[in-house]
């Protein structure tokens, strides 16, 4: 489990972000969850991972046009997202539920990145 401190030290995690990034839903969903195993289901970088595994998920879903379900799992992942810091990880979170709120109304949106914020 990467330290929430020392995010910039985990290869598991920078791996799951540029993978998400490049769009490789499926395999930045599996180092999220193994990650998200790790931190414990209920914690704050547990519910953190989970709304980066919904995330995934809903790109995927997108591109196989499931619509119901990528709205779905935004919704939850934006749910799960509003209960951590505006500044996760080195994620602007603040900023990344904006872009998903965006995608929500446009009907052929592009995947947010998620951008890390090396500096801190």
């Amino acid at each position: 489990m990467p330290s929430t401190e020392h995010w910039q030290e985990s290869d598991a995690y920078l791996h799951g972000i540029d993978l998400y990034n490049f769009a490789y839903w499926w395999e930045s969903h599996e180092i999220f969850e193994g990650v998200w195993h790790a931190a414990g289901r209920e914690t704050t970088p547990g519910n953190f991972f989970q709304a980066l595994i919904h995330l995934a998920a809903a790109n995927l879903k997108h591109y196989l046009s499931n619509l119901t379900a990528t709205r779905n799992l935004i919704h939850s992942g934006i749910t799960r997202l509003q209960r951590v810091p505006a500044s996760y990880m080195g994620v602007n979170v603040a900023d990344l539920i904006v872009a998903l709120e965006n995608r929500q109304i446009d009907t052929h949106p592009p995947a947010p990145l998620i951008s890390l914020d090396i500096t801190r």
